[in-house]
């Protein structure tokens, strides 16, 4: 069901800058006319740990996909309830603030601000404090040094210029906008499946043809490989190593002098979709001449990340350098050269299916908090090789396969990059009156029953 909402009859101006001009019977308030500190403490420390998450506001800790500061005790921290505004004062400038539906532990660090319940709507404050249009305020108001350092005190959050329409228009606002997210969510977890069932679709069409080839009523026989299977008859089980000219460690080097500087290639310039190396703005190092034996990249080198990864992305990915450029790849990165009658793009391809797999994870080493890949393992696990002209075939059709699933992908990512913009503009406009929704509202279906 679509509304098509109008700006207000009438408006007056606000006096502020970010607000403009305002419907003429809103309100503008004093954050401290509308809110009230509280700072009331934990006596036990086991009620719900909950934190401040930019995505989504108050949450509970287990749910913020992030790691958190652990104390042994959470007695005499700060408590909230739900409808009560929770700010986290170093990052309320980058939407560091929400009103919480829970009750529980909050940093001590945290403002926690009550909603007087006679002037303002809970879910309607929530609304415009994590509004694009308040945002302004909040990066005015939070002072310091640089970005990591802004703070917003409870005095500069409180001098915040509220507008404020009736109770009751704040309640259709709160009614109109909790139905079009509801219905932008839905829209974007489609999405979001979507793109979820591509990849599963790009990693079996991957698998199918790397391990089976292109003819469907090719002969088989038994690969002594537990996890392959059988394999094409005419295909040769070797040795995953036997397809490069060994395994060379990167090196990070020095900072540059203007006279060994060359791009150094980095885990942060693996493209991960395409498997291909970007460099839009190489990393320079200084490489001196006796660190550049070996390790020189040619066009149609395997790139191994050797260090770094975590759960849910393990080391051990492999991808093509395919650029002209002088350039070496750093020391969390082995250079392998490909031998002659392997094609590289299709090794890339292989190695995308053994990642997404997981058997370069039986290979991790993990010691001290940083995934190392034991190169040696890893290249000792058994495939099967088709011949050259097999696998650059196979190349062929994978490239073509896979950039339209890509293709997909990226029109469905673009699709719900377009639709969380217009939640954004959409809050923003009715938040600060440009959008009377009003009529609207009062159209609304019950949710129950839809």
């Amino acid at each position: 069901m679509a509304f098509v909402c109008n700006p207000y009859p009438e408006y007056k101006p606000s006096g502020v800058e970010w607000l403009d001009n305002v419907p003429a019977h809103w309100e503008i308030r004093r954050g401290k006319t509308l809110l009230r500190p509280v700072d009331i403490r934990s006596q036990t420390g086991n009620e719900e740990l909950l934190t401040v998450s930019s995505e989504r506001g108050v949450v509970p800790r287990e749910s913020a996909n992030v790691t958190m500061f652990k104390a042994e005790s959470y007695v005499g921290y700060k408590l909230c309830w739900p409808g009560d505004l929770v700010v986290n004062s170093l990052w309320a400038w980058a939407y560091g603030l929400g009103v919480s539906r829970y009750h529980g532990i909050v940093s001590s660090a945290y403002g926690v601000y009550r909603p007087l319940s006679n002037l303002v709507n809970p879910q309607f404050i929530h609304c415009l404090v994590r509004s694009v249009a308040f945002q302004w305020e909040l990066q005015v108001r939070s002072k310091g040094i640089w970005i990591s350092r802004l703070q917003l005190t409870d005095e500069a959050f409180l001098g915040s210029p509220f507008p404020c329409p009736p109770l009751v228009e704040q309640a259709a606002i709160v009614r109109y906008l909790d139905y079009v997210d509801g219905r932008i969510g839905r829209y974007i977890r489609g999405k979001e499946k979507l793109v979820a069932l591509l990849a599963e679709e790009k990693q079996a069409v991957i698998h199918r043809a790397v391990t089976s080839g292109l003819d469907p009523n090719v002969r088989l026989k038994p690969s002594g490989v537990e996890w392959l299977g059988d394999v094409p008859a005419h295909w040769e089980v070797r040795r995953l190593g036997d397809s490069v000219c060994g395994c060379v460690n990167g090196v990070w080097g020095a900072d540059p002098n203007g006279a060994d500087d060359l791009p150094c290639v980095r885990v942060a310039d693996f493209n991960r979709q395409t498997w291909r190396v970007g460099i839009p703005i190489p990393t320079i190092r200084a490489i001196a001449p006796n660190e550049r034996r070996r390790r020189i990249l040619e066009s149609g080198d395997l790139l191994l990340e050797k260090s770094g990864g975590g759960d849910r992305q393990p080391v051990g990915a492999v991808i093509l350098f395919d650029h002209n450029t002088q350039a070496v790849c750093s020391n969390f990165v082995a250079r392998m050269p490909v031998r002659e009658n392997f094609d590289s793009v299709y090794l890339v391809f292989l190695h995308a299916s053994l990642y997404a797999i997981g058997l370069n994870r039986r290979s991790i080493k993990q010691t001290t908090g940083i995934q190392n890949l034991d190169s040696a393992a890893y290249l000792a696990e058994s495939v099967a090789f088709p011949p050259l002209a097999e696998q650059s075939a196979i190349a062929a059709y994978l490239d073509k396969a896979t950039a339209a699933i890509d293709a997909a992908v990226a029109r469905a990512r673009r699709q719900i990059e377009l639709m969380r913009e217009y939640r954004e503009r959409l809050i923003a406009d009715v938040v600060t009156g440009k959008l009377d929704v009003r009529e609207a509202a009062a159209k609304l279906p019950d949710e129950r029953s839809l």
